[in-house]
């Protein structure tokens, strides 16, 4: 074969070569944006379906049939007005309804916040109390409950209280009008041991047959108090607070860079540190302004996520946000349906998180992956 018939047959390999090679690279990008869609519908689907069946689970037990009715009175009607005859649609709408939304957001928020926080301080035992938030707004609703206020009132006045330790947490972790990650924690450690002691105080002067059982079970966590007022005041604070968390999510990622790589690529660190930390404070305040201090939620979740989908806080959060929904809501149906007294929802997630947690301990290392 001539020079000129080898240098054709060159040609002709490489261009193959590349076309073969822009076909493998369109089939990678479809073969993504397939995993990225049905990724988003796994993660739409599963609360809904968990909230499917915590409706017509529970002590009074309803038909698929009879919840679907309920919910279309109200869709319809526009009012959580009922007949008085109709039991089903007074247990839907009047009781399971708000209580089965106030677990899916008060799910979503701890997880997707316990998620950006860990993203945010690098270390994957960081959970919602770290800064001291919970404590705070733990605090607030104690006092309230101590001066026999109204339950609004005692949403109103923890989550006050949570923003006002955030305050003082950011405040102490100052040094020289910078924040450092770890002075950040530290203070967040403080401010949290402060509170704690003053809800201490608080049951120490409670009157200890009517008040002290009051702020007692409320510290343990429940959705019993939900109501459609309730959600009014809070669910907006977390619903903003999760959905800026969720679009945040490719920044999380980057805070893994030092602040001269970020400064290089024209990022500011502290702005979207702030970010992260004002939207995880407010959804953690609101959450625990409506159902009490829940613990394990906001620390497993993300961990149970990082199993599933890898260590990309673009999958981790959403996923830790849906996840943490359909947890919330099964344990919840398990305290409400399991006895006739309601279990406190903080001693579920403990019995379930805690050994849980062991185990991701021994399997991972501790570690990310």
């Amino acid at each position: 074969m001539s020079t000129r018939g080898i240098k054709v047959v060159i040609m002709v390999e490489e261009k193959a070569k590349k076309n073969l090679k822009q076909c493998s690279h369109q089939i990678e990008h479809k073969n993504q944006r397939l995993y990225a869609v049905l990724f988003g519908c796994l993660l739409f689907l599963a609360p809904l379906i968990a909230m499917a069946i915590s409706l017509c689970i529970g002590r009074y037990s309803i038909p698929v049939s009879g919840a679907v009715r309920a919910i279309a009175q109200l869709i319809v009607h526009k009012s959580i007005a009922l007949a008085k005859d109709n039991i089903e649609a007074q247990i839907i709408i009047g009781i399971r309804l708000p209580r089965i939304l106030l677990g899916l957001l008060c799910g979503c928020a701890l997880a997707s916040a316990g998620a950006g926080l860990q993203a945010l301080l690098s270390n994957p035992l960081v959970s919602p109390d770290t800064l001291g938030v919970a404590s705070g707004a733990s605090f607030g609703a104690a006092l309230a409950l101590l001066m026999d206020q109204p339950l609004l009132i005692v949403q109103l006045s923890a989550l006050t209280f949570g923003i006002i330790a955030l305050y003082l947490t950011y405040q102490a972790g100052k040094i020289k009008q910078q924040n450092s990650i770890v002075m950040l924690v530290l203070a967040g450690v403080v401010v949290s041991a402060l509170f704690q002691a003053m809800v201490s105080l608080i049951k120490y002067t409670a009157d200890s047959e009517e008040k002290l059982p009051t702020i007692t079970y409320w510290l343990l966590g429940s959705l019993n108090n939900a109501t459609w007022k309730g959600l009014a005041v809070g669910a907006p604070i977390i619903v903003t607070g999760t959905v800026i968390l969720i679009l945040a999510r490719w920044k999380c990622n980057i805070l893994t860079l030092s602040d001269d790589e970020a400064k290089s690529m024209g990022i500011d660190l502290r702005k979207i540190r702030l970010l992260i930390i004002i939207a995880s404070a407010a959804v953690i305040a609101s959450s625990v302004s409506m159902c009490g201090q829940i613990g394990w939620v906001g620390l497993v979740v993300p961990h149970v996520c990082r199993m599933l989908f890898g260590s990309d806080n673009r999958r981790v959060i959403p996923a830790s946000a849906s996840i943490g929904a359909v947890f919330m809501l099964l344990l919840d149906t398990v305290a409400r349906s399991a006895t006739q007294s309601e279990i406190p929802l903080s001693i579920l997630t403990a019995l379930v998180g805690a050994p849980f947690f062991i185990i991701l301990l021994k399997r991972t290392g501790g570690g990310w992956k």
